[in-house]
């Protein structure tokens, strides 16, 4: 204990330095947003590349299972091919890669986590393939989360298993719409609040996302209904949401961008100052 404290004084000047120089980076950090923006994007950069040698070990021991899900998806898009009125004309990929009012990009999760409030994932594709903030990620099964932060090689998303996460869905049988949240208590279910209770639902319904969404396609699905409550105090019912996907085992996925979403939003703005 002597020879702590006999250092500490020894090397008091040093201390003292970078202790004050951490305090400074920090409230630079803090209070200007560019500067925020630039350690962020490098700390992606950094956890990007070691995270994604973890995962290229992990896709290895995984490969059976990984196996199954591209030959479901497989099986998947060949049946959409199979009910073309022409099935000898092919697909480009430009096609796959640019559909309507929507951009796709292939991706890969490299760090998933889902074990606190406020879960994250991180794939490995950034700026460099158009990838940009408020897109959705998906895969085969449903909606993965948004993308928030971006580097040029990777992109940091926010799991619809977060407590501030927020997305338009609907019962697919009735189209009646509510808000997908996540109340951090089980990894295989989130919850649809604000659903009225005049809605028609039952369990087994299937959840998809809405058509007031202007991140993700509508349609997309989402998971089936669990549990149903209802609240004496409201009009309004809170639906347990069975999630279609694993949210502990993810692999390939989509990102998704909706080429119309700045002009939407440019016209709600100038709506809303009139």
């Amino acid at each position: 204990m002597q020879q702590i404290f006999n250092y500490i004084l020894k090397n008091s000047t040093k201390l003292l330095f970078l202790l004050l120089l951490t305090i400074s980076l920090s409230l630079t950090i803090q209070f200007h947003s560019f500067h925020r923006s630039k350690i962020i994007n490098s700390a992606n950069f950094v956890t990007g590349g070691v995270y994604e040698r973890i995962n290229s070990v992990n896709e290895y021991l995984n490969l059976k299972t990984e196996n199954e899900g591209l030959a479901n998806e497989n099986a998947r898009l060949k049946s959409l091919l199979y009910n073309l009125k022409d099935t000898t004309k092919t697909i480009d990929n430009e096609l796959l890669s640019s559909f309507g009012n929507y951009n796709v990009i292939q991706s890969k999760i490299i760090n998933n986590s889902y074990n606190v409030h406020e879960n994250f994932l991180t794939i490995n594709s950034g700026t460099a393939k158009g990838v940009k903030p408020d897109m959705g990620v998906v895969n085969s099964k449903g909606i993965i989360g948004i993308v928030e932060n971006t580097s040029k090689n990777y992109a940091t998303v926010i799991s619809v298993l977060h407590v501030k996460s927020q997305i338009n869905a609907k019962i697919k049988k009735t189209n009646h719409f509510g808000t997908l949240t996540w109340n951090g208590k089980n990894t295989g279910y989130v919850q649809l609040i604000d659903v009225p209770r005049l809605a028609s639902v039952k369990k087994g319904d299937t959840i998809v996302t809405g058509a007031q969404s202007i991140i993700f396609p509508e349609n997309i699905n989402i998971g089936t209904i669990h549990k149903i409550y209802t609240d004496n105090k409201t009009n309004y019912f809170t639906i347990d949401v069975k999630l279609f996907n694993d949210m502990t085992s993810l692999g390939h996925v989509y990102i998704i961008e909706n080429k119309d979403r700045t002009e939407i939003l440019k016209l709600e703005a100038q709506t809303s100052d009139e």
